[in-house]
């Protein structure tokens, strides 16, 4: 049986910091397209990155890849015999696949219309 909670009832909308922690790093503008880039391309060098976002500024992206570097999602790659540095997705951030595919269905069913 359901009971009409009244205005004197206090209601606790305390989140999980896990789960606050982890949408604060999803919805940060930019990271979830840099996820998604780097879940269907793979290793990628800087500039294939920004070239697959091209309204993200070459100062912006440096700075979200070095967070989501340090939060574990992204490995930064330099190679010792040349000046090339790549960024590929960690495990953890590779575990982001299922989720992101979901994003991409329930975006597709309610915003069907959007143009880019």
């Amino acid at each position: 049986m359901r009971q009409v909670v009244g205005l004197q009832d206090a209601i606790n909308y305390y989140l999980c910091p896990k789960f606050e922690k982890t949408f604060s790093f999803l919805g940060k503008k930019w990271n979830g397209l840099i996820i998604d880039v780097l879940l269907q391309e793979g290793v990628l060098r800087f500039r294939e990155i920004a070239r697959q976002i091209p309204k993200c500024s070459d100062r912006v992206l440096v700075e979200r890849l070095r967070e989501l570097e340090d939060d574990g999602v992204v490995v930064r790659t330099e190679h010792d015999d040349s000046s090339l540095i790549e960024y590929s997705l960690t495990e953890q951030g590779k575990e982001l696949a299922p989720i992101m595919h979901e994003i991409h269905t329930w975006s597709e069913k309610w915003y069907p219309s959007v143009e880019k």
